[in-house]
């Protein structure tokens, strides 16, 4: 009687753990069809979001155009759809002249990575905009870097000047504390969020320094109208 009592605790243990099994199988189906259901409408929409956001960081811009940068620092046009690649989008106005050149970058954060885009203008070898992507910093401290005014002023220009043979910036930027700002390559930072005001200057430190002087060098590839 003992050894049929184990035997039918056995075969109960067996069934829960099948059912269990089971389960877990099915909510991880239901996962990954929910996910390639909404993916579409997820890759629609941050499409939808990185287009509108071009248009912000390049002041007085009426059309794009878009460029994928290749492994020896040349530009290709392309139609934008391309995965895994490195592309920036060059602005122009109503006339056609070259306004800026839209440029994203990552760094890490706070709380996760820190996703931007930025507006650079070669003429004025400035930064002159800037917009958030993606964050997931801290509400009402970390995610002032997206609404702020006074952080965003920054942005408006940013100097990001070569050196005499532009090839290189002249100065790194950087973010600094609050009210501590003294030239045009740093970011005032924001009270409370430190961290995340010294994420946005890290990483556009770092995108300026490999970016500027490779627009700057291919200006005159941008200015060329297309069919030229």
């Amino acid at each position: 009687m003992k050894e049929a009592g184990n035997t039918s605790g056995q075969t109960s243990g067996q069934k829960m753990l099948l059912t269990m099994t089971g389960i877990g199988v099915f909510c991880a189906l239901m996962i990954v069809l929910s996910y390639q259901g909404t993916l579409p409408r997820i890759e629609q929409l941050k499409a939808e979001a990185l287009e509108k956001a071009i248009f912000k960081v390049v002041p007085g811009m009426e059309s794009k155009r878009t460029f994928r940068m290749e492994s020896d620092g040349s530009f290709t046009e392309v139609s934008g759809k391309e995965k895994d690649a490195r592309l920036v989008y060059a602005g122009y106005d109503k006339e056609g002249k070259l306004v800026g050149v839209a440029v994203e970058a990552a760094g890490m954060g706070f709380a996760d990575v820190i996703k931007v885009i930025y507006g650079y203008d070669p003429e004025k070898e400035a930064v002159v905009g800037f917009y958030v992507l993606e964050s997931k910093e801290t509400p009402g401290l970390g995610d002032k870097i997206e609404k702020d005014p006074n952080f965003l002023a920054n942005f408006e220009a940013l100097d990001v000047s070569l050196t005499e043979d532009k090839s290189k910036t002249k100065n790194t930027v950087v973010a600094v504390k609050h009210g501590e700002k003294k030239n045009n390559w740093e970011v005032d930072g924001i009270t409370g969020a430190t961290i995340s005001s010294r994420a946005i200057g890290n990483l556009l430190g770092t995108s300026t320094a490999e970016m500027a002087p490779v627009l700057h060098k291919n200006k005159a590839f941008f200015e060329v109208k297309k069919g030229q």
